[in-house]
């Protein structure tokens, strides 16, 4: 099968999309498929794909404008690029996948119309969530804006997938009738988490076997949450100095965590920031924490919870879209309103209950195996690729 990606979102940013047509692409790879990514250009960046064969996998770059949203590198793509119009009219495209609605994904939809293949549309962000992103917008406007093309995009498309059901609902909601909609999750790649060394990192970081290591993994901006979870996960510090706190990650509210911590004295000991981590260093940390605790509101999905899950990470987290569709209470996790005492009161649970965190480990990490790894969703990516193809012909 030959896949067309048109996406305005991609690496170097490690950001959920991005990460997601990663996922996919290696797996289409790998089964034999042919995967072309249309991107905006990231000034400086070299593609690993670049040289690759036309038969194989390969990287399309569109002119962007290089901004920067609340201290995040994010271009802009210009929708239009003689270059790479010339290679896509020769190129041989059996479906066409956009990941937004906009930019580029008028490119994909004008492309499947010329091409006569489907339009898969995944709707990956709650965008209501995201408004705050919008310079010079007042939030409300540019989340009805936002939404309403959304909406008329997904109801324009041959096919919509969805993360989660529990999106699915809420986009039918906002005004899509459009019949055609799954939900498949972005799996978690199994050869990425082969190598975690909990007993190696946590000596590596003086961490003590009565010690137990509450964390997160994540972009740390507004519609994360991280403020209200620092506040609550400051609460358990500062009554239990044998519980840590590990955080990874980077985002405009970085400074505001710190300076939480920080005017309650809580020295470097009990709270520990790794920064952006990647590779094998993410998979490290993953390892040493024993409650990964999670409270944002605006997932689809939640990678993390999928990764913390694969790991075998019991959970604490917000009950949310998304979010509850991978944890189910009392069985993997926690959920909990958004209050800081009860988010506080559930980590404290787990922090002093070995046997309830070991229950959770196994459910998680068997309901993870079962439905969240890379292979198994790619398949279920690739039938409904397939069926979107049936139907067109």
């Amino acid at each position: 099968m030959k896949i067309a990606i048109f996406t305005n979102n991609y690496l170097p940013n490690p950001f959920g999309v991005s990460m997601s047509i990663e996922s996919f692409r290696k797996e289409f790879k790998k089964l034999g498929h042919s995967v072309y990514i249309f991107a905006p250009d990231f000034k400086g960046y070299v593609d690993e794909d670049k040289s690759a064969c036309l038969g194989s996998s390969r990287v399309f770059r569109y002119p962007a404008l290089d901004l920067k949203f609340k201290n995040v590198r994010f271009p802009i793509a210009f929708p239009y690029s003689y270059r790479v119009d010339r290679i896509l009219e020769k190129l041989e495209i059996d479906v066409i996948h956009s990941q937004h609605p906009n930019l580029l994904g008028w490119q994909a939809r004008r492309w499947a119309k010329k091409k006569n293949v489907p339009l898969v549309f995944t709707w990956h962000t709650l965008y209501d969530q995201y408004a705050h992103f919008a310079p010079f917008i007042p939030s409300k406007l540019a989340a009805w804006w936002t939404i309403k093309n959304a909406v008329g995009f997904a109801n324009n498309a041959d096919q919509i997938v969805t993360p989660t059901p529990s999106v699915t609902k809420i986009i039918k909601k906002w005004g899509v009738y459009n019949s055609n909609i799954s939900s498949v999750i972005t799996g978690v790649d199994e050869n990425d988490f082969a190598n975690s060394n909990r007993e190696d990192y946590r000596r590596e970081y003086e961490i003590e076997d009565d010690e137990i290591v509450v964390g997160l993994v994540s972009r740390l901006t507004a519609e994360k949450n991280v403020i209200f979870l620092a506040k609550a996960v400051l609460s358990v510090l500062k009554k239990n100095k044998k519980i840590i706190f590990a955080l990874a990650g980077d985002g405009s509210e970085l400074d505001a965590i710190k300076k939480i911590f920080n005017n309650e004295k809580i020295d470097s000991r009990q709270f520990r920031y790794f920064g952006v981590v990647r590779g094998q260093t993410k998979i490290d940390v993953y390892s040493m924490i024993d409650i990964f605790v999670c409270a944002s509101k605006s997932e689809t999905q939640g990678m993390i919870i999928s990764e913390a899950m694969y790991v075998g990470l019991p959970i604490v987290a917000v009950g949310a879209t998304g979010v509850s569709d991978l944890i189910t209470n009392q069985v993997n996790g926690l959920l909990v309103k958004e209050n800081e005492e009860e988010f506080a009161n559930a980590i404290e649970r787990l922090a002093s209950d070995r046997n309830l965190r070991i229950k959770f480990s196994e459910n998680a990490k068997r309901i993870a195996k079962e439905n969240y790894t890379a292979s198994v969703c790619t398949q279920k990516m690739l039938k409904i690729y397939e069926k979107a193809i049936s139907r067109k012909k």
